[in-house]
């Protein structure tokens, strides 16, 4: 089946066929990425990913093969030379890259700037994950929240900095889910609970939702999209109030 969007006739099949790219901070099948990684290879994309310690490279190996990837890279985001060191594998192995997914608490702005841009010379996608709490107070989100919203504003600065080379940056604002991140946070079973009661779509996100968003601004499809920050939570980014027909959240512990 082809999809003709405004001149451009794609597979719908095929939608990342022929691209090749790195995606940043899969810790294991609940994770966003993983989410994002297994809807693009689906759709015939070719993909790298990354770990931080032994103990996750244990957990994204099975996953990596489960889709046909060989390249297994390990980065820490936090120190330059690891980061070089990846960009330096993926530019040996490949050549060049066509889009990037992070998916990490940490991020240089200059760094990813400056790597994406020597290896995206034909163009390119960069997706972030944000959440929320960069918007408004969300209970013990704190520095965190802050943080999201720092990268939003990066995103939008970036998106001028890179549209001259032809490469995209976007955000997905996703939902609540119980990914390895969030199990941190205190009380995330109500936020959860909260999130499918007044949500307009009265339940929460799935890992394939926030795929299926990220396919879109990964791929052809989206190529008039940058500087976005897309929200994929079931639409509850604009409720204002408490729905009149959600019931008590003190009575919702014991069943989330």
């Amino acid at each position: 089946m082809f999809l003709r969007v405004s001149g451009l006739s794609v597979h719908t099949g095929g939608l990342m066929r022929g691209k090749r790219g790195v995606i940043i901070g899969v810790a294991n099948d609940r994770s966003l990425a993983w989410g994002i990684a297994k809807v693009v290879c689906e759709h015939g994309a070719e993909v790298a990913f990354t770990y931080f310690s032994d103990a996750l490279k244990k957990r994204v190996d099975p996953l990596a093969e489960s889709v046909g990837s060989k390249l297994v890279i390990p980065c820490d985001v936090s120190d330059h030379e690891s980061v070089d060191s990846m960009f330096s594998v993926l530019e040996r192995e490949w050549g060049s890259i066509d889009f990037i997914v992070h998916a990490v608490a940490f991020s240089d702005r200059n760094e990813l700037q400056g790597r994406a841009e020597s290896m995206m010379g034909g163009g390119g996608s960069i997706l972030t994950l944000s959440y929320y709490g960069a918007e408004k107070v969300v209970p013990n989100y704190n520095v965190m929240g802050v943080c999201k919203a720092a990268l939003e504003a990066s995103v939008r600065y970036l998106a001028v900095d890179l549209g001259k080379k032809q490469i995209r940056v976007n955000a997905i604002s996703a939902g609540p889910v119980r990914t390895l991140a969030a199990s941190g946070l205190s009380g995330f079973h109500y936020i959860l609970a909260w999130n499918r009661y007044n949500a307009p779509l009265r339940r929460n996100t799935s890992i394939e939702e926030v795929g299926g968003a990220a396919m879109y601004l990964l791929s052809d499809l989206g190529r008039g999209t940058t500087g976005e920050v897309l929200h994929v939570d079931s639409g509850y980014h604009v409720v204002g109030i408490k729905d009149a027909d959600a019931p008590d959240i003190t009575r919702v512990k014991d069943e989330v």
